[in-house]
């Protein structure tokens, strides 16, 4: 478990003193419901359907932005965590929709904030609620251990975002959903205007826009993401729906982005498969330094172990070209250590990449495999790949002439312009020879 991490900047001291007055005036009894303009939220209270049976002291104690339960499709029997849970009001729906079976975190930086949501949640009867004190950049809860996470115009208020992002998905299990309201500022705004207008819908930290939230979340691990820019709060200020995935795997399995510690394992797993002699044209695997600058750093992936974090095995691509035109094509690998064949690593792997291709814009996917490589022309029929053709007798490889089968993925969603990709093929690799997927499945 991490450090919980309670200490923070001046500014984020000064929000949690806000809202903890404002939970003091709660527990008094004065609890006016916040539409907006006061500085102490993005424009307002929650929409809640009348059906929810909301609890009304925890109703106009909300400082909320949305309803992100209406999107977290929240089960009997599942773990959620809510961040920066205030008074309690979107913990205590979650733990009626997932049942006694389940449990409702909510995870808080101002105490007097969890006073109120633990009074909230006597009153209302509901027993399986837990809240913990912290800051939503350190969650003080274990790896792998939750459902779903929730957020209800709480993310915007942090300095670091994409560390709270990264806590997201760290706490995650594997398949976990990520469905949150917050607040995104349009593209383009002239930077003084922005600061203003955040400022004074009670923003002080700032607020990101769609794209930047995306790559966030896509740097975070996260493989599928949408932001949904609703009803406008403030001048180039929108309330949205932000919804994710972490990748799904193998029991006993995590799929994380690659990290430069990992470079001595997954350059190991590179050299097993290239010692098939099936794998790939190079007989050596390079060094960290050329691996590194040959792939985009975005879609790298590795599979480890859950318990002992030991790399499995790993997905990376490489940008085509350097042209604009082709921004959003790649050529990708992937490779799965020979102890750990036949567990479905390579298929998970394969999985997460493409999720997040398709979510950054890239429009084909596309590989090189030896004809002998069966499993792996295997692998890329099950995700959707066609072969595009034969290019004989291309290379000599163990003294013998070889052919390479060429495969692509083409995306249902086709782009049509260079920036569709978010810059993936802008920059400038140093290309290595064609390489399969080694180590695959049948």
């Amino acid at each position: 478990m991490p450090d919980s991490g309670t200490g923070g900047t001046p500014a984020t001291d000064a929000i949690i003193a806000r809202y903890s007055a404002r939970a003091r005036a709660a527990l008094a009894g004065d609890a006016p419901r916040n539409d907006g303009g006061d500085g102490d939220s993005c424009f307002g209270a929650a929409a809640y359907r009348a059906e929810d049976e909301v609890p009304e002291a925890a109703l106009r104690a909300s400082l909320g932005c949305g309803n992100p339960l209406a999107v977290a499709d929240l089960r009997p029997g599942e773990t959620v965590l809510d961040l920066g849970s205030g008074g309690g009001l979107d913990v205590l729906l979650s733990a009626r929709r997932v049942g006694p079976s389940g449990t409702a975190y909510g995870l808080d930086a101002s105490e007097d904030m969890l006073a109120l949501a633990r009074a909230n949640a006597g009153k209302a009867g509901v027993g399986n609620a837990r809240f913990l004190h912290g800051r939503i950049e350190h969650v003080p809860l274990d790896d792998a251990t939750v459902d779903v996470v929730i957020s209800n115009c709480v993310i915007n208020l942090a300095a670091d975002k994409a560390r709270v992002l990264a806590e997201a998905f760290r706490v995650l299990r594997p398949g976990g959903r990520f469905g949150v309201s917050d607040i995104v500022a349009e593209a383009g705004l002239d930077p003084g205007m922005r600061a203003a207008v955040e400022k004074d819908a009670g923003c002080p930290a700032g607020t990101l826009t769609v794209e930047e939230y995306r790559r966030h979340l896509l740097a975070a691990g996260f493989t599928t993401a949408t932001v949904t820019a609703n009803h406008q709060a403030a001048p180039g200020l929108h309330s949205a729906i932000v919804q994710a995935a972490k990748p799904a795997s193998p029991p006993g399995t995590l799929i994380r982005p690659m990290r430069s510690e990992d470079a001595a394992r997954v350059l190991e797993i590179y050299q097993a498969g290239l010692d098939t002699g099936d794998a790939s044209f190079e007989t050596s695997a390079p060094s960290w330094e050329r691996f590194d600058r040959a792939r985009l750093p975005g879609h790298r992936y590795v599979i480890t172990d859950a318990e002992t974090g030991t790399v499995l095995g790993w997905i990376a691509a490489s940008a085509v070209s350097d042209r604009c035109v082709y921004a959003g094509v790649v050529e990708h690998s992937v490779y799965v250590h020979p102890g750990h064949h036949g567990r479905g690593l390579a298929s998970a792997l394969l999985r997460a990449f493409i999720d997040s291709t398709e979510t950054a814009g890239i429009w084909t996917v596309q590989s090189g495999v030896f004809p002998d490589n069966a499993a792996s022309l295997r692998l890329h029929a099950r995700a959707g790949f066609r072969t595009v053709g034969t290019r004989e007798r291309i290379g000599r490889h163990h003294g013998r002439w070889r052919d390479v089968v060429l495969l692509e993925r083409r995306s249902p969603d086709r782009a049509d312009a260079c920036t569709a990709a978010g810059g993936q093929g802008s920059r400038s690799t140093t290309p290595l020879p064609v390489e399969t997927s080694s180590g695959t499945e049948t």
